[in-house]
């Protein structure tokens, strides 16, 4: 397993895995499938992505439960100082769109 994981994860941008040459994360393919419920195959379309990658990247989530929940506390740290550091008036919020 260790070998696949090289060949198609990469740790290079983001600070967190993706897929190699590619700037989508597994944490992004993860959210999008089994959070928003979108289909793999429309996914790997949409991206321009073989329908393997996809589904090697939600396995990769799955079978590194320690890494990915340690990716996911550090960018909601990183969130969380970005909306103390930024300078907006009363009532303006990020979360709004």
């Amino acid at each position: 397993m260790a070998e696949r994981d090289t060949r198609r994860i990469a740790r290079d941008r983001m600070s967190e895995p993706h897929i190699r040459g590619r700037r989508i994360s597994v944490r992004q393919l993860y959210a999008l499938i089994e959070k928003r419920g979108e289909d793999p195959e429309g996914i790997a379309d949409r991206y321009d992505l073989d329908v393997s990658d996809v589904y090697h990247d939600l396995a990769y989530y799955h079978d590194h439960p320690r890494e990915m929940r340690e990716v996911n506390d550090e960018r909601e740290r990183a969130i969380a100082e970005f909306r103390k550091e930024i300078n907006r008036p009363t009532g303006v919020s990020p979360d709004t769109t």
